[in-house]
């Protein structure tokens, strides 16, 4: 009787390798939320001031959302394992979020612009002062209704 040997491939794990890897993306996530945090505490102050510079404000909030998104493409790198697959996966799930974080930032812009635009007179509405200037009948003494 002979004996048919099946060519197996076995695969050793190195976990050192992955442990280092995990305490890494540790590292790396807990220094950004730290910075985060501190870019937030100089926003408090700044706006806690007396004169406080709008400028520097939106710069940090500016770089404040830039870590939000290199921690969260991070996070979906390592943890969801998307920076191993093949780079069409990887650009069929990126380009639809780009256009998502678009979408947000171009409806935020509009909804601004919409909200002045309303709270301004563009002929649509008397203005305040007109309103005021009116002679009301409730006010006028000695008319009833």
């Amino acid at each position: 009787m002979e004996q048919h040997g099946s060519a197996q491939a076995i695969h050793h794990h190195d976990d050192g390798a992955q442990v280092k890897r995990i305490w890494k993306t540790f590292w790396l996530l807990s220094i950004i939320t730290i910075a985060e945090l501190g870019l937030g505490l100089a926003i408090y102050n700044i706006h806690k001031g007396d004169d406080p510079n709008h400028t520097l404000v939106l710069i940090f909030k500016g770089i404040v959302c830039i870590l939000t998104l290199a921690k969260a493409f991070y996070i979906v790198s390592i943890f969801m394992h998307l920076g191993d697959e093949v780079r069409n996966l990887i650009m069929t799930i990126i380009v639809p979020l780009m256009l998502f974080i678009w979408f947000i930032a171009a409806f935020l812009w509009d909804g601004g612009a919409w909200k002045n635009l309303k709270n301004t007179n563009a002929g649509s509405r008397p203005s305040i002062e007109k309103v005021e200037k009116q002679d009301l009948p409730a006010k006028e003494k000695g008319k009833k209704d």
